[in-house]
């Protein structure tokens, strides 16, 4: 048997897994194998419930090289502690820990290190164009104005300052959640004021009061933002059962601010996510014109 034939035997020979692993194209000196594009295909079903087609998942890749490639140009480069950092913040917001997170992309089929590597060229990416690009993106009042308009400034009224301390009940082991609830409402019938709920309940042996913190109306949820307007100042919310256990918060004071409404926020928010996208489409555009791309 001729050498050709006997490599051409052992090509056929090789086992899935190898040729899963095999390049595909290399882009500014760095691989992208037919796992990566295997793996960010059914990352991205799992994402957009879409099935993206091989050149788009590839055309995907490409950006995300391109992407670490010109943030390291200007010196952000993320470490793996960085990222898995990242990663255990969006399980955060999903409400999962990072393992429950991983375990669920395993069950997918799809490796923690598919959605890693696509949630580091998203984090870097995103710290370039706002960094870069800070002053452009910059949204105006006058802006801001033109989207809502006068009737829906009208429409939303003023905007106001909380300060809270948020206070929990702990629940022991054994005990009634119930219990509990109902000894919450008692104490919470004794606050009258903010100095009031600090007394009583650094006193408590389970239960804590936390540091004050302060929220603006464009910064809470339109639920919580009615209860805090419906509340009387140096009173306390209505107990409500977490995983932390009871939990209740004192309105210390409620006052009139400059600071956004939400619909304010709301519409700010939008203009900039506009000019961001706007921006990180011409600018990778523009860099994606210098990639050495070679497809094997």
């Amino acid at each position: 048997m001729s050498v050709a034939a006997l490599a051409l035997v052992l090509a056929f020979a090789a086992p899935a897994g190898a040729r899963a692993q095999s390049v595909a194209l290399i882009v500014n000196g760095e691989p992208i194998t037919n796992l990566d594009i295997a793996q960010r295909t059914k990352l991205m079903t799992l994402i957009t419930r879409k099935t993206l087609s091989r050149q788009e998942t590839i055309q995907e890749l490409i950006d995300d090289k391109v992407k670490i490639k010109e943030a390291k140009k200007y010196s952000i480069n993320l470490s793996a502690s960085d990222v898995d950092s990242a990663y255990a913040n969006m399980a955060a917001r999903m409400r999962l820990s990072a393992d429950q997170l991983s375990k669920m992309l395993e069950a997918q089929g799809i490796r923690p290190e598919a959605m890693k590597q696509r949630l580091k060229a998203e984090t870097a990416w995103s710290a370039l164009v706002r960094g870069r690009f800070q002053q452009s993106l910059l949204v105006g009042e006058k802006d801001v104005h033109s989207v809502i308009g006068s009737e829906g400034e009208a429409k939303e009224g003023e905007s106001f300052e909380y300060r809270l301390r948020p206070v929990v009940l702990f629940i022991p082991q054994g005990s009634s959640v119930e219990q509990r609830r109902k000894e919450a409402e008692t104490l919470r019938a004794r606050v009258q004021s903010c100095e009031d709920a600090v007394s009583i309940f650094r006193s408590l042996r389970n239960g804590a009061i936390r540091d004050q913190i302060t929220k603006t109306s464009a910064d809470l949820p339109g639920n919580l933002r009615e209860v805090m307007d419906k509340t009387p100042v140096g009173h306390m919310t209505a107990p409500e059962v977490t995983k932390q256990g009871i939990e209740m918060v004192v309105l210390c004071s409620r006052q009139a601010t400059t600071a956004d409404t939400p619909a304010k926020r709301a519409a700010r928010d939008k203009l900039y996510a506009q000019k961001y996208e706007a921006k990180s489409k011409s600018y990778l555009q523009e860099i994606r014109k210098g990639a050495m791309i070679e497809y094997r």
